[in-house]
């Protein structure tokens, strides 16, 4: 490198071997090696000194120049190393003229010393170099140096940066390297990422040397560098999987139109075709559920439901609740909300485990959903009627009216506007007062009525709960089924399945998915659901005998002894 430290090596090679390894572009490292020499030189020399260095690329060797300016008389004390007086350029036998420039080539190299003498000969007492020349090398080399490596890391940082803000929104894989602060650092190969605690999913852990699938959320600009943030939890990493897994969505044939998640438990996303010769659901889903368990296994095991999207939020919703069915839906336009009621034993299939299956068909939908029961609609009901019928002036017509409006107890109507409340039909304004008065008398009757109701339907769901099996009958066993509702239990024995063991013992699942209504899907959910019964039956059933066992008489203490 042909630089004061080191006089034999190739600059030129040195530039093209750093630009390759480190992907910097060879300009870059060139400016950067002039701003290094310059900074050196300022730093030797003089920092008032006017000093250039440019880099030769024929003798692939940086060189350094300083400026001096033709001037009447030297004014600034400061510049005058910088400056010329005109008469004493005239002495030098220079033609020149006030606010003409010259430029000196300053040599400091060991292999132009003898330039290095002549210059300090002709023009020493201009430049005033001579003793500044000594071990400036050296000093150049090391600061040079610095400056490159600097600069080098600076440059390497941007392509990063560059790199990976075009990649935000995509996925990428790396290797999990160390772990700061449950934090866990990934390898990416060309640079680092991080994926914060909050991005990770709960159940899932690593170790160093995991490989690491995930979506990059975000690419910052920090002052140590580009900082990528990565994430498992994002529910955009499931839409990219099956982007990646469904040729047809990354055709534009197949569109997700959302998507909901709950990161390590369930998931929901609903598709609609631009081609009505595709089903974007089965596209989805894959030859023998090929796709959909390719995303289901990189997500480890989070279930995946795939619904067809609707323009009718109504349908749309219907879809997003299954496999639960839904009676009858009551759409509030002005809430953007729903009413669904459904049967009885679907209640729990359509909420889901501590909510799930509601909250994430709510947040595919972007509906608010509120899911009662047949018989809690009904509950409802004759509760309204009771509660808004003892109001002053409110007949069997106007609690129908006040009902279409909302209103469900005294309670809704003690707390309406007395305003919005007027404009109801058939609701005179001038007793307005006096009914949300009388309302709010009702309030504590309603209380005290809605605990003993409340009270009461706990009674029965256990008293219900804990009927002996071998009391019931074939079809409330089936209905007890998870999944399984009254049409899917007539089509069940309609097509052969007269009871819980024929289900759960079936094992052509083709057949038993062939049943009008069940399909492949639910064909799988039903046989397994059934065989979960059967064990949970045969332990009550245990538990159940253990009871009247314990409770019975002794054979050797007659009752009444």
């Amino acid at each position: 490198m042909p630089t004061p430290a080191n006089p034999n090596i190739n600059l030129n090679l040195v530039l093209d071997q750093v630009a390759k390894d480190k992907g910097i572009d060879r300009s870059v490292l060139i400016s950067t090696l002039e701003d290094a020499m310059t900074t050196a030189a300022k730093k030797h020399f003089g920092q008032e000194r006017s000093l250039e260095a440019k880099y030769d690329a024929d003798k692939g060797v940086v060189e350094l120049f300083q400026a001096i300016t033709v001037v009447e008389e030297i004014t600034d004390p400061v510049q005058a190393v910088n400056q010329i007086p005109l008469d004493e350029a005239h002495k030098k036998g220079m033609e020149v003229e006030p606010g003409d420039e010259l430029v000196f080539q300053i040599f400091y190299r060991d292999e132009d010393a003898e330039e290095a003498k002549a210059q300090d000969n002709q023009y020493g007492d201009i430049l005033r170099l001579k003793t500044f020349r000594r071990g400036f090398g050296r000093i150049a080399a090391q600061t040079a140096k610095q400056v490159i490596l600097q600069r080098t890391r600076d440059a390497e940082r941007e392509n990063v940066f560059n790199e990976y803000k075009d990649r935000k929104n995509e996925i990428v894989t790396g290797i999990a390297r160390r772990f700061e602060r449950g934090n866990i650092i990934v390898d990416l190969g060309r640079a680092e990422a991080v994926l914060p605690v909050r991005e990770q999913v709960p159940r899932e852990t690593y170790r160093a040397g995991d490989r690491v699938q995930a979506y990059v959320l975000d690419v910052l600009r920090e002052s140590k560098g580009p900082q990528i943030v990565l994430s498992r939890a994002s529910v955009n990493l499931l839409t990219k999987l099956f982007e990646m897994e469904v040729p047809e969505i990354a055709e534009g044939i197949v569109v997700i139109e959302a998507a909901a998640r709950e990161p390590g438990g369930r998931a929901k996303i609903a598709v609609s075709s631009r081609d009505s010769d595709v089903d974007p659901v089965g596209a989805c889903v894959g030859m023998k559920g090929s796709r959909v368990q390719a995303v289901v296994q990189e997500l480890r095991g989070e279930k995946i439901d795939i619904v067809p999207f609707d323009e009718d939020p109504a349908r749309f919703v219907c879809s997003a609740l299954a496999p639960a069915e839904v009676s009858r839906v009551i759409i509030d336009e002005a809430n953007h909300a729903m009413e669904l009621i459904v049967p009885d034993d679907q209640l729990s299939l359509a909420i889901g485990r501590r909510g799930q299956n509601v909250r994430l068909a709510a947040q595919l939908t972007g509906w608010k959903l509120d899911i009662n029961s047949e018989s809690r609609v009904r509950e409802m009901r004759e509760f309204a009627n009771r509660s808004l019928g003892a109001l002053p002036g409110v007949n069997e017509m106007l609690v129908e009216t006040l009902y279409a409006h909302g209103f469900r107890q005294a309670k809704d109507i003690a707390e309406a506007n007395p305003e919005m409340l007027s404009q109801i039909p058939g609701v005179d304004p001038s007793r307005v007062p006096a009914m949300q008065e009388e309302a709010r008398k009702q309030m504590g009757l309603d209380a005290t009525e809605l605990s003993r109701m409340e009270r009461e339907r706990e009674q029965a769901r256990q008293a219900e709960a804990r009927r002996h099996p071998d009391e019931l009958s074939q079809t409330e066993r089936m209905a007890r089924v998870r999944g399984m509702g009254e049409k899917v239990i007539e089509q069940l024995v309609v097509s052969g399945y007269k009871t819980v063991e024929e289900i759960a013992n079936e094992k052509d699942l083709t057949r038993l998915g062939d049943v009008p209504g069940v399909g492949i899907k639910k064909a799988r959910q039903l046989k397994s659901a059934a065989e979960n019964y059967l064990v949970e039956e045969a332990r009550l059933r245990a538990e159940l005998n253990a009871e009247r066992s314990s409770s019975s008489p002794s054979p050797a203490e007659p009752a009444g002894a």
